[in-house]
């Protein structure tokens, strides 16, 4: 078994390389660039099932537990004469970088790898930016109606009714 990192990639901490995570030493911690985070870093917890980000913004920590199958998939993006390998999810702050190589083979390896892993298609593009949906509100009886309006009969339409105005006297005698 591979003694991992302090910052849990192949790579030291005081390395020169470019970020490459090992997909098979799974669950994995690390440090990743947030520009809306305090110091501009998070760091992201990696596990099979689940995705763990923890960041601090204006003080306040917090930690964003997200399943893996809610993410769209591992992405292929273009940076420079590099490609790099990105978890992608609806919202860009919640994507994760994955790995960076400028070998073609490598990279490509490595996406297979993470695909197979998490169970999650292969993209080529960065998907569409669409709006999270909304989540579904979890108390079931919201949408009831209270019991007394249940027994309460429906009252009877006035449509059907004919309505007199202007006579003097509305009652009807043989």
């Amino acid at each position: 078994m591979r003694r991992q990192t302090p910052t849990s990639g192949i790579n030291s901490a005081g390395s020169s390389r470019a970020l490459r995570l090992d997909p098979l030493s799974l669950p994995l911690s690390f440090h990743a660039q947030d520009a809306r985070a305090d110091g501009g870093m998070r760091q992201v917890e990696l596990h099979r099932e689940h995705v763990v980000l923890r960041r601090a913004v204006l003080g306040m920590r917090m930690a964003v537990n997200v399943r893996v199958s809610d993410f769209l998939g591992v992405a292929l993006r273009g940076i420079d004469d590099a490609q790099m390998l990105v978890l992608v999810h609806r919202d860009p702050a919640l994507s994760i970088p994955l790995g960076s190589s400028s070998d073609a083979e490598e990279i490509t390896s490595a996406w297979q790898m993470w695909s197979d892993i998490f169970h999650l298609p292969q993209l080529t593009e960065p998907a569409p930016r669409q709006p999270a949906p909304r989540r579904r509100r979890r108390n079931a009886i919201r949408a009831r109606r209270p019991k007394f309006l249940v027994r309460r009969r429906a009252g009877v339409s006035l449509n059907g009714t004919s309505v007199h105005r202007d006579e003097r006297e509305i009652i009807a005698r043989d």
